[in-house]
């Protein structure tokens, strides 16, 4: 069987037959050393075609056996944010009222049924994960969370700020968006341009020496 090539790009050539390319200093500054947590939005727009092209950069990003757990749901404005908003911890609750748009990511508990459409060379994997809870809930956990991280990044290759938040009431929305108890909300992710005074200072990072050994 041939497998299908990582990704496609509009046009004929394929990046991944050359050379990988160092990012200039604008995009690491965009997606990493500039990048802070938006804590206030303007109030221009997040159009659908906006949030579904974050999705698009963001599913190309690697996960273990390609399992892909990870699920999006877009939170527009109206009675759906109004039910959000009441699950979130008091002190998020302002900002996720009156971002443009947000994102509630959560995990699938039943990614393994797809095994056989992600990872075609190898579809009896869907069984090994169906009759292993531990080994399944270990792989939907990181690797949701791994997905969560390049969400967010995608988010910034757009020219968007994101706000992630883990302060809410996974129980509470799980109960009101996911209540066939399938998916479970990991992330709250608010999405649009920044506003006044957005950002908080710079926390600090540890330094080199305090994180990195060599072997």
């Amino acid at each position: 069987m041939t497998r299908p090539a990582p990704y496609a790009i509009i046009g004929s050539e394929n990046l991944g037959d050359g050379p990988l390319e160092r990012l200039d200093d604008k995009a690491r500054h965009t997606l990493f050393t500039g990048a802070r947590t938006a804590n206030t939005f303007a109030d221009t727009p997040v159009s659908d075609a906006e949030l579904s092209d974050i999705w698009e950069l963001a599913r190309w990003a690697p996960t273990s056996a390609n399992t892909q757990p990870l699920r999006a749901l877009f939170v527009r404005p109206g009675s759906g944010r109004d039910n959000l908003v009441k699950h979130m911890n008091e002190g998020n609750r302002a900002k996720t009222a009156a971002a443009p748009a947000v994102a509630v990511l959560a995990l699938d508990t039943r990614f393994h049924e797809h095994i056989p459409t992600v990872l075609p060379f190898k579809p009896e994997l869907r069984e090994v994960f169906a009759g292993n809870d531990a080994m399944r809930a270990q792989t939907a956990s990181f690797n949701a969370a791994l997905q969560a991280g390049y969400f967010i990044l995608a988010v910034r290759a757009h020219g968007l700020a994101a706000g992630p938040m883990s302060g809410f009431d996974a129980a509470g929305v799980d109960a009101e968006f996911f209540p066939d108890g399938r998916f479970r909300s990991i992330l709250v992710v608010n999405i649009g341009h920044p506003g006044e005074n957005p950002w908080f200072g710079r926390l600090p990072r540890l330094e080199h020496d305090d994180v990195v050994q060599w072997a």
